[in-house]
């Protein structure tokens, strides 16, 4: 069961669509390495609007993520791929449902 989760709000540089895109799709099998990574999904919300959504059974797996590849990939590459610093909001998950 996952009862944390987290929701990272990305705003593209104009022109950085598909660099975004790519970026979102190469972090997979980061991802796929993380036990506690529960779910994860890589979305776009609008033409320059992406987002993540990833859920994790406790805070010690969500605070694992943080500490990882992906984070650091976001960190190393935000100046380059987003008008703005990534907005991080830690979540708790109420109810769920996963294969």
């Amino acid at each position: 069961m996952v009862k944390k989760a987290l929701y990272v709000r990305l705003e593209a540089k104009p022109g950085f669509e598909a660099k975004v895109e790519e970026f979102l799709k190469g972090a997979l099998p980061l991802v796929e390495a993380e036990p506690a990574t529960k779910a994860w999904f890589a979305i776009k919300m609008g033409p320059m609007t992406y987002g993540i959504f990833d859920a994790f059974p406790d805070d010690a797996g969500r605070d694992a993520h943080l500490a990882g590849k992906v984070a650091d990939a976001l960190r190393t590459h935000a100046e380059e791929l987003f008008r703005m610093p990534p907005q991080i909001e830690k979540i708790d998950v109420i109810a769920a449902k996963l294969p």
